[in-house]
């Protein structure tokens, strides 16, 4: 029997080294064959770059917290925290340093070793930013390693989270150039670009990925992990998304009659991810509960070495945190933090 996952507190902040460059440039067309390989012959190939990218074989341990939710003015169709769609989320305000701080050390205590922060903003005002700055100095002087999600920056905004020593931005592309008009509506490709830009330009490592099982075409999974991996540099950082479907959404109505995406295929996008960037942490986000364990130890084999830690805030007892613990542990696999710890 393994014995059970504990973990101290540690200090973590930027890696160690720089990401590896993608093995690119990656045309869709070249993405695509890859994921038209057959399945296990994919899969060997994309465990064979990750144990040489990454020799530990650890698991990330990352938690998110809402630090302001809801009322965002975006119309991002699988979005339960836009204004314009009927979820049952409430807008909520910005949250006090001491909460957000109180989330941290449960988080910390729990085997976290990365903690992002989320607000539902299409883009923050100074004010805003500066606030958020503040929470970031408070959670970095914990030893985590901080992210943040609040929407487009402008360049100046970019600096005062560098400033406050935030790790890691995430801003996703979401899809493939061609499928993102028939999901969002408010935001263009390009502001997403930008905001990327921003954000490298600043110093502070990128966290950028996407979402599948809106309805797209296995050539758009494709085009979302070339688009990626022809960042330049890559993103540190890689959260693949499986579509939850929130009632109340847009899209949760249009695919109501569709079945979800065969959970084979967010394993062919991990393994396409893996190989197109090695360097980058592909991190299984939301949708991971629904996979199953047997097609999440999949996605480990495959080159996912990030998860989203626990579905809910993480305290005590959190059954969610316990369960990821114990899949770990019946998959033989460290944690970040165990692996950290134990080199001393």
């Amino acid at each position: 029997m393994n014995a059970a996952v504990t973990e101290s507190p540690i200090q973590l902040h930027r890696p160690a080294k720089p990401v590896a460059p993608a093995a690119g440039p990656w045309t869709r067309e070249a993405v695509l064959a890859l994921m038209e390989k057959p399945f296990m012959e994919l899969v060997q190939q994309a465990h064979a770059v990750h144990r040489e990218h990454w020799p530990d074989g650890d698991i990330e341990l990352a938690s998110l917290l809402s630090v302001k939710t809801g009322g965002c003015p975006e119309d991002c169709g699988y979005c339960p925290q836009s204004v314009h769609y009927d979820t049952g989320v409430d807008a909520s305000k910005l949250m006090a340093p001491d909460a957000v701080l109180e989330a941290a050390r449960a988080a910390q205590e729990a085997g976290a070793t990365r903690f992002c922060m989320g607000a539902a903003w299409r883009s923050p005002n100074d004010r805003d930013v500066e606030k958020v700055a503040e929470l970031v100095r408070g959670v970095r002087g914990l030893g985590l390693q901080t992210c943040a999600t609040l929407g487009m920056l402008s360049p100046s905004q970019a600096g005062t989270l560098a400033e406050a020593g935030l790790d890691y931005y995430n801003h996703n592309l979401d899809s493939a150039p061609d499928f993102y008009p028939t999901i969002i509506g408010t935001r263009q490709y390009q502001d997403r670009l930008d905001t990327l830009k921003n954000v490298r330009d600043a110093g502070i490592h990128v966290c950028c990925g996407g979402i599948v099982g809106m309805g797209e075409t296995r050539e758009q999974r494709a085009g979302l992990v070339a688009e990626l991996a022809n960042l330049n540099p890559p993103p540190e950082s890689v959260p693949v998304n499986d579509l939850v479907r929130v009632e109340g959404t847009p899209l949760a109505g249009e695919l109501k009659e569709t079945p979800p995406l065969d959970p084979f295929e967010v394993v062919r996008v991990i393994a396409a991810a893996r190989i197109t960037m090695p360097g980058s942490r592909v991190r299984l986000s939301a949708g991971r509960r629904e996979l199953g364990d047997g097609i999440q130890a999949l996605c480990f084999m495959a080159g996912a070495n990030s998860i989203f830690y626990g579905d809910k805030l993480l305290v005590t007892g959190n059954p969610d945190a316990e369960g990821d613990r114990a899949l770990l542990q019946r998959l033989d696999l460290k944690t970040t933090g165990q692996v950290v710890a134990a080199k001393g």
